[in-house]
């Protein structure tokens, strides 16, 4: 029997000393220890979910970022179940949605959501800062040295606005193809065709690392070429602090399988740099056709989910999560579609089909994330000198007694101290093990 990739380096063993709120260690007390977040962060969009954050009874169909025509009783299940799986929601800051008119930004609303999430016990990623795609059309009207001016204060505005509720974002989104972008008119791809890639991405990071000294920055992109490496190379060489290469992975025209995705990450987890899986996608209805090259080409009017197109999603979702947990540079996986209704190009790409059911995928997913890879609250007993040792996957997890509770992380040295207090509260809505 196949054992599957080897994972043991995502297990870490911390001998914790568990101290009072006085400082003295509790001997032989007894100690419930239970996961709050892993550090392989497994994430998903929160598009949907935005109207439920702020109590919108009344939902617009037309809205391109939440889950067209649902009603409020769906997007709570469909809020339950995101919690089941997820820890990390990623929010959307597409400039033509967030500003369409200039001025007039989506902040409240945005930061609605993102405490939202935040109170549930949900890490958040914001996307874009910078892409030529769904980009502001106002832009269009201005000369090059204004779209830069706007585009800068627009990086500044929006990370020192989140700051504090979101602290990661993809500060350049596809870059590779930005200059050359054809399919509509923008402000974007004539500023990066007049500037340079580099210059564009270099603008990216700097802005948002000055608005925001702690944030993690993503260089993001689809194209898993030989530009995209040329592309890396030249931004490292240039000085550009980048902290995490974001890789897409939306298999609309079939799964990629262990061998390509393994030899992807090698690719470029030689640059030193962690890896977030940014954007996936997996079928669970008819593949696209494999000679389209291009998958926004792919339009047709009905693309429904199949029981057999179901099994093989469901399939090949743990064989892909397993997959990239197994390689030590993936440090994030993000799943782009909780649902099916309004999923991109309209493809069956959920993991929650379009009446609001849970597929197979979603199921195994669970099962896999929550079974298999968190550890379910554990009581035991600290010795005589207050110490006890947890051996799991590395995370953040919570230490309860009767005097008191503290979080702690696991992982990151070989021996901590854990001091309890009274009044801590307890473990984040959705975060035991389902």
């Amino acid at each position: 029997m196949d054992p599957g990739p080897d994972l043991r380096h995502r297990v870490r063993e911390t001998t914790l000393t568990v101290a009072g709120p006085g400082g003295s260690p509790l001997g032989e007390a007894e100690v419930t220890v239970e996961q709050v977040s892993p550090a392989l962060a497994i994430g998903n969009i929160g598009f949907d979910l935005i109207p439920l954050a702020n109590g919108e009874t009344v939902l617009d169909p037309a809205e391109v970022e939440t889950f067209g025509g649902a009603s409020v009783e769906q997007l709570e299940q469909l809020g339950e179940l995101f919690v089941q799986v997820f820890d990390t929601a990623t929010l959307p800051f597409y400039w033509g949605r967030f500003e369409p008119v200039r001025g007039r930004p989506d902040t409240e609303r945005l930061r609605r959501t993102a405490q939202w999430f935040t109170d549930r016990g949900v890490r958040l990623k914001g996307h874009p800062l910078v892409w030529h795609t769904v980009t502001a059309p106002w832009l269009r009207d201005l000369p090059t040295d204004e779209v830069e001016r706007v585009q800068r204060e627009r990086i500044r505005r929006d990370v020192g606005d989140f700051a504090g509720l979101i602290d990661t974002w993809d500060a350049i989104n596809e870059a590779v193809i930005m200059p050359v972008f054809d399919k509509e008119e923008n402000g974007i791809s004539r500023l990066c065709r007049e500037r340079g890639r580099i210059a564009t991405v270099r603008m990216a990071f700097e802005e948002a690392r000055a608005a925001n000294p702690d944030a993690t920055l993503l260089l993001n992109d689809f194209d898993m070429s030989t530009a995209y490496e040329c592309l890396v190379e030249g931004v490292l060489a240039a000085g550009v602090q980048v902290d995490v290469l974001g890789l897409q992975s939306h298999m609309h025209q079939g799964y990629w399988g262990e061998e390509k995705t393994h030899a992807i990450l090698e690719r470029f987890s030689r640059y030193g740099l962690p890896i977030h899986m940014t954007e996936t996608t997996l079928l669970s209805g008819d593949l696209m056709p494999a000679h389209i090259e291009d998958l926004n080409d792919w339009q047709v009017e009905h693309w429904p989910s199949t029981p057999e197109g179901e099994a093989r999603q469901a399939d090949e979702v743990v064989r892909h999560y397993r997959t990239l947990a197994a390689h030590p540079s993936v440090q994030a996986i993000t799943y782009w579609g909780i649902t099916d209704d309004g999923a991109w190009l309209g493809a069956p790409a959920g993991l929650v089909r379009a009446d609001g059911t849970p597929k197979p995928a979603f199921e195994a997913l669970r099962d896999l994330v929550r079974r298999d890879w968190w550890l379910p609250p554990t009581t035991t007993r600290t010795d005589a000198d207050g110490r006890l040792t947890v051996r799991a996957w590395a995370g953040d997890y919570r230490v309860s007694t009767r005097e008191g509770a503290a979080d702690v992380r696991v992982g990151d040295t070989a021996h901590a101290v854990v001091g309890v207090r009274a009044g801590r509260p307890g473990p984040p809505t959705g975060r035991v093990a389902g």
